[in-house]
């Protein structure tokens, strides 16, 4: 029986909290398939990329003034701050918070948010402080976005639609299961350690363009371990916190749907599933970016410059307004989440893998906002988020690209060189070519590593 057919297997006589802590609490390593095994090294990979890269954000800067500056502790280490330590909890709430900062994480379409920054900073700095070995981290991260995935599945799209941010909510669960896999909590432990998580989960998508919406992922981080802490201690919550009256699954989307969901049968694990950026904006900008990179081609073959374009259309999915839809961006950040601007951004040529890109100058320049203004969004029911059909009118032709981002690359081998190019162009400015190249080989070393912190060294 594989980990996927234990996760899926019908529910025995125990609460569905109690079953779904079970089922988690029981993977393995040596059980875990060869794709899990791979992404879960991509993640990791891509996580320290963003994170060492996120250190130099102001945001990143202030927590550490504020938070860190009274915290004695040498227990977990800060990335991208000289071997800093600080206590896990700390740790796990800048970090989480840090790797956020940029909006270039990964991302997933069952969850509806990003699985790796809430849960990597826990699982890290909880194995850190207690001496876990690269294979007990890693089915960690497994069992924590697995967690946060299968509750998105249930609560989804309902969740998302009434305005929370799933990174935040779902994370601090997901969060809570990889603390709680690294502690060795027991059975009886495990479901009030989701229980204390579910009632601190919090993350509001209005906080979208702000250093807010980083901060839920590293204040998941931080509840998550909080909450298998002191699980392990006898803190207690509701056993049954999922499914019960008034409970997480009621109050944030699922009212109306069966629960047993939760423990639906999948063939894979939900990691599996896990969507890489290329580009350093909000996810759902990415088939209008790549639409217009590609459109932009073919200008340029046409010899037709970007001030010769009349009009630009994007057909798009009414969710993604609710999301990426700043009009008229002031900021680099508001730029993010504007469709409008990472459009025009990416016709004229811009590299937007590039974190220099997202700059309050180049989003508010006039060759950017001249373009911008000619965007036009049309939503169209039945479109998938993750899928944007660009037209563009120049010279009396008209160009256009339809482009759907939200399918997981299959091939492993060209998925990882891609997420090593991109580590190493996010880290090398940091700590050097010779120390990123280090770490990157750490990461596929993990396996092998029989105390994580050997990753940090």
């Amino acid at each position: 029986m594989t980990v996927a057919d234990t996760l899926s297997t019908p529910i025995l006589d125990r609460s569905l909290t109690a079953e779904l802590s079970r089922r988690v609490s029981e993977l393995r390593y040596e059980d875990l398939s060869r794709e899990a095994l791979e992404v879960v090294r991509h993640c990791v990979l891509d996580w320290l990329g963003v994170t060492l890269a996120g250190s130099r954000e102001p945001l990143s800067n202030i927590l550490v003034e504020q938070v860190a500056e009274s915290d004695g502790q040498q227990e977990s280490t800060l990335l991208g701050r000289s071997g800093r330590r600080v206590g896990a909890l700390n740790a796990a709430l800048i970090n989480g918070a840090t790797s956020h900062a940029l909006d270039f994480d990964d991302t997933h379409s069952v969850m509806s948010g990003h699985p790796s920054v809430p849960v990597i900073p826990a699982a890290l700095a909880i194995a850190e402080r207690e001496g876990r070995s690269g294979r007990d981290f890693l089915t960690a991260v497994v069992a924590g976005i697995e967690v946060e995935c299968r509750l998105g599945d249930l609560v989804n799209p309902q969740h998302y639609q009434a305005g929370f941010h799933a990174t935040g909510t779902l994370g601090t669960l997901g969060a809570a299961a990889a603390a709680a896999h690294l502690l060795h909590l027991s059975d009886e432990h495990w479901p009030h350690a989701l229980a204390l998580a579910a009632t601190q989960a919090a993350g509001l998508k209005r906080s979208f363009g702000t250093m807010a919406k980083p901060l839920h992922a590293g204040k998941a981080a931080y509840e998550g371990l909080l909450s298998a802490l002191l699980a392990r201690g006898g803190f207690t919550g509701n056993p049954e916190i999922l499914e019960s009256s008034k409970g997480f699954a009621e109050t944030h989307g699922a009212r109306d749907l069966p629960l047993e969901r939760l423990l639906a049968p999948r063939s894979e694990l939900l990691i599996c599933d896990t969507l890489f950026k290329y580009h350093a904006a909000c996810y759902l900008t990415h088939s209008s970016i790549d639409g217009a990179r590609q459109i932009l081609d073919q200008l340029e073959l046409d010899g037709v410059s970007a001030e010769e374009i009349d009009s630009v259309v994007l057909v798009v999915s009414p969710a993604s307004l609710e999301v990426c839809n700043i009009l008229e961006p002031r900021t680099g950040l508001e730029g993010k989440f504007s469709l409008r601007a990472t459009t025009a951004m990416s016709l004229l040529g811009l590299d937007m893998s590039d974190l220099s890109t997202y700059s309050d100058a180049t989003v508010v320049s006039p060759e950017v906002v001249a373009l911008r203004d000619k965007v036009h969004i049309e939503p169209t029911s039945g479109t998938s988020p993750t899928c944007t059909n660009v037209v563009v009118g120049a010279r009396g032709r008209s160009y256009d690209a339809a482009i759907e981002v939200g399918e997981p690359d299959r091939d492993l081998e060209r998925q990882e060189r891609r997420l090593s190019d991109k580590f190493l162009a996010l880290t090398t400015p940091i700590c050097g070519a010779e120390q990123a190249a280090a770490l990157r080989t750490a990461v596929r070393e993990l396996p092998t590593a029989t105390d994580v912190s050997r990753l940090l060294a």
